[in-house]
């Protein structure tokens, strides 16, 4: 039986309408005969709720913690599908990450899967029922619920075909597919038929945010087609593979709102500053997307470094320490750069 591996965004699933409208797809796909494994993140808006509501109790809630609570958006939604479908006359059974047998590492919040013990799912597709996999989660060795991080259901979605034996793996989003430029930015913004991986991967880190990098990287490392796909309508979206036809010299223009500058300022002059500075960020989980520095009053150095917004409180903390150690006069942080 060939099977489809489906992966559906927060956006696409936000109502209970939408979700109903999601199941009906899904049902017609299952009754032209294949095999359907759906990949589903939270709804909505649902996953900055609940990390919202944990950061009211806490300002820093323990990373273990966290994961139990966001998992539980995934776990709404799953239930949810399969209820659609199953009222819609086709059978379907909803798993968390832990019963789909996806195995990782022990970082909270930001897993990676070391395995997927995939028998469940393949005994469910077997009695011809549509199996739907709660996204961005998983289980430890050790039996601990994790998190993969930000876009982790496309990680999901990636992994599971890859298992599945999948020749491709569709993502249905908001948007049309891949384009040129961010339509709200660029109205006459092109829809790309096509795109390598490696094209999509500069793109990711550029800001573009339809596809999450790592589930890109994964993909190519097996060679597994990619296809971004509108979740209402009909269109063909974006292909992404290894080589396209043609090559462009320019593919898209991208821009993130979602990042933050901060700056240390005036940094005794050493070969070794900017390197433990960038160290202690990482240490502490803070994602570094650009760095730079230059000369600065008095024989010093100002150091500067673009993170994720959602990083800034962190970033801000750990600059702040760094500039008491090594006796720098000012951090300065801004919000809304990109």
């Amino acid at each position: 039986m060939k099977v489809i591996v489906q992966k559906y965004g927060g956006t696409s699933l936000a109502t209970p309408a939408r979700i109903r409208s999601v199941a009906k797809r899904i049902v017609a796909a299952r009754r032209a005969g294949c095999g359907i494994v759906v990949v589903v993140s939270a709804m909505g808006d649902t996953t900055e709720q609940l990390l919202g509501l944990a950061r009211s109790v806490i300002s820093q809630p323990p990373r273990r913690e966290l994961d139990m609570l966001l998992t539980a958006g995934e776990r709404v939604t799953m239930s949810l599908l399969s209820m659609a479908i199953q009222d819609l006359g086709s059978e379907a059974i909803s798993f968390t990450g832990s019963q789909s047998g996806i195995i990782t590492d022990t970082s909270h919040t930001n897993a990676h899967i070391l395995e997927i013990r995939a028998d469940r799912i393949r005994r469910e597709l077997a009695k011809k029922r549509v199996v739907i996999v709660a996204g961005f989660q998983g289980v430890s060795v050790e039996r601990e619920v994790t998190t993969l991080g930000r876009g982790g259901s496309d990680i999901t979605a990636v992994a599971l075909a890859i298992s599945l034996g999948a020749r491709e793996c569709e993502i249905y989003t908001d948007v049309d597919g891949i384009l040129t430029a961010d339509p709200r930015v660029v109205p006459g913004a092109r829809l790309l038929p096509e795109i390598t991986y490696d094209e999509m991967l500069e793109l990711a880190g550029l800001g573009a945010r339809v596809l999450q990098s790592r589930s890109v990287e994964l993909a190519a490392r097996h060679h597994l087609t990619l296809r971004v796909r509108p979740s209402i309508g009909e269109g063909t979206g974006t292909v992404i593979r290894d080589e396209t036809l043609e090559r462009p010299e320019v593919r898209g223009v991208t821009h993130d709102e979602a990042i933050a500058l901060l700056s240390l300022r005036r940094v005794p002059r050493s070969p070794r500053s900017l390197s433990q500075v960038v160290t202690s960020l990482a240490n502490a989980g803070v994602a570094v997307r650009f760095f730079f520095h230059g000369a600065g009053a008095e024989k010093t150095t100002d150091l500067s470094f673009v993170v994720n917004e959602s990083d800034l409180a962190t970033a801000r903390r750990v600059l702040a320490s760094e500039a008491r150690r090594i006796g720098a006069r000012e951090v300065r942080a801004s919000k809304g750069v990109g």
